[in-house]
C-alpha cells in the first residue's frame, strides 16, 4: 500500500502548513508608497528628458513654437561637419589633459600629507574643500580678477621685473588658466576621496613592510597605489565626467573667446540651444558628448584597473 504524497496544500490538523511548504511572501502595499517619490522623480527628471533628448535629435524645434518638424538624420550630418563643434571638442580635451593629471596628483599629495598627525589637521581639511561648495560662479569672478592685466599674478610677475601675461587674454594661456582655476577649486572633493582611501589601509602593512626594509617609496608604490585603486578610478572618471561638463569657467571668465580657444562642448550646446534656438541640434550635441563621456569612461576604467592590479 503506497503512503499518501503530502503536496504544498497539505495542512496539519490545526491549519498550519507543514515544515516542507515554501509560503510566497506577501506584497505589501506600503512599499510601493514608499518608492513612488523615486520613481516620480526618476520619471519626470531623468527618464523624461532623456526620451525628450533622442526625439529632438531627429527634429527641428525653435522652442518658441509648437512646431517639430522631422528631420531625420539632418542634426547628425551637420554636427560632423560642423567645425566649431571640433574646434570645442579639441578645446574640451586640451582642458581635461591639464586638468585630470594635474587633479590627481595634487590631491593624492595633499591627501597623503593630511593623512599624517599633523597640527590643525582637521582645519587645512576643510580649507581645501571649501572652495568646491562655492558657487562656481563667485569663483570664477574671483579668478578673473587674479587673472586680469593689472590683476595679482601680473602685479607678482612685475615686482619679478617678467613681463605680464595675457592670462585670459591669449589664446595659449586661455585654457590652462581656467584647468588651473577648476583645479583648484575641485581639489578638495578629490581629496576627501583619497583621504577616505587612506585611512582604509591597514597600518599593518607599512610596519610590516617597513620592517623587511621597504623604502618609503616603495610603500607606497607596492601597498599604496595598489589598496587606492578604487578610489583612483573613482577620481578619474569624476574628474572626466566634471570636465567634459565644463561649463560655467569659460561662460563666466571669456566667453569662449579669445577666438573660440575656450569654447568647450557643453557652452557650445548652450548657444545653440538658447541663444541660437536651434534645440534639435543642441539636443544632438549633448546625445553624442554623452556617448564620447561613455566611451572614454569605460577605456579609463579598463586602463585604471590594469594599471593599477598589476
Amino acid at each position: 500500500m503506497h503512503e499518501p504524497v503530502l503536496n504544498q496544500s497539505t495542512r496539519s490538523p490545526l491549519g498550519a502548513a507543514l515544515p516542507g511548504r515554501r509560503r510566497r511572501p506577501r506584497s505589501n502595499p506600503l512599499g510601493y508608497l514608499f518608492a513612488a517619490p523615486y520613481v516620480i522623480h526618476f520619471a519626470v527628471f531623468t527618464a523624461y528628458p532623456l526620451l525628450f533628448a533622442f526625439y529632438l535629435t531627429v527634429h527641428r524645434w525653435d522652442i518658441v513654437s509648437a512646431d517639430k518638424p522631422f528631420v531625420g538624420g539632418a542634426n547628425f550630418q551637420r554636427l560632423l561637419g560642423d567645425d566649431l563643434f571640433f574646434t570645442a571638442l579639441k578645446n574640451t580635451l586640451v582642458f581635461l589633459s591639464i586638468h585630470i593629471p594635474l587633479q590627481i596628483a595634487l590631491a593624492l599629495l595633499l591627501a597623503v600629507i593630511l593623512n599624517e598627525k599633523l597640527p590643525m589637521r582637521g582645519f587645512f581639511r576643510t580649507a581645501f574643500f571649501l572652495p568646491y561648495v562655492t558657487s562656481g560662479a563667485i569663483i570664477a569672478i574671483i579668478w578673473t580678477r587674479l587673472y586680469a592685466d593689472d590683476g595679482l599674478l601680473n602685479g607678482f610677475l612685475a615686482t619679478l621685473k617678467v613681463s605680464p601675461v595675457g592670462w585670459l587674454t591669449t589664446p595659449e594661456w586661455a585654457m590652462p588658466s581656467i584647468a588651473i582655476m577648476a583645479t583648484w577649486k575641485n581639489v578638495g572633493y578629490y581629496l576627501m576621496i583619497f583621504l577616505a582611501g587612506l585611512q582604509a589601509i591597514p597600518a599593518a602593512l607599512y610596519e610590516e613592510a617597513s620592517l623587511n626594509g621597504a623604502t618609503a617609496w616603495q610603500r607606497f608604490r607596492y601597498i599604496t597605489l595598489p589598496l587606492l585603486n578604487p578610489a583612483m578610478l573613482l577620481v578619474v572618471i569624476l574628474s572626466t565626467i566634471g570636465g567634459f561638463s565644463l561649463f560655467v569657467e569659460p561662460y563666466v571668465m571669456t566667453g569662449g573667446g579669445p577666438i573660440d580657444s575656450t569654447l568647450s562642448v557643453v557652452l557650445l550646446l548652450y548657444r545653440e540651444a538658447f541663444q541660437f534656438l536651434r534645440m534639435g541640434y543642441a539636443a544632438t550635441i549633448g546625445v553624442v558628448l554623452a556617448a564620447i563621456i561613455f566611451l572614454v569612461t569605460f577605456l579609463q576604467r579598463r586602463f585604471v584597473e590594469q594599471e593599477l592590479t598589476y
